[in-house]
């Protein structure tokens, strides 16, 4: 039973190293290195763009916890108990 086992490991093992050897030279062809850099070209695009959407996220969420409106501009809060101005509140400012 020995023998066999072998044979069918070395086997095994030499099918394994063929494909490996067809997927590196498939890799280093012009073809491959254009695709893995398109790849790492499209992967950096990706991370950049979670990163941003991460960053637009936490940007909100401190903006809404220091009660700015989107835009930047801090709110107005009136006397009345009023969180965000008016027109007319601006209104009276300005006069």
């Amino acid at each position: 039973m020995g023998r066999p086992l072998w044979f069918v490991a070395g086997a095994g093992v030499g099918v394994y190293a063929a494909a490996r050897a067809r997927r590196v030279a498939d890799t280093l062809t012009a073809d491959g290195l254009r695709d893995r850099a398109r790849s790492l070209r499209l992967g950096a695009r990706l991370f950049a763009e979670e990163v941003q959407q991460g960053r637009a996220e936490a940007e909100t969420e401190l903006r809404e916890r220091l009660g700015l409106v989107p835009h930047g501009r801090p709110e107005l809060a009136a006397g009345t108990g009023r969180t965000a101005a008016t027109t007319d509140d601006v209104k009276e400012i300005r006069r």
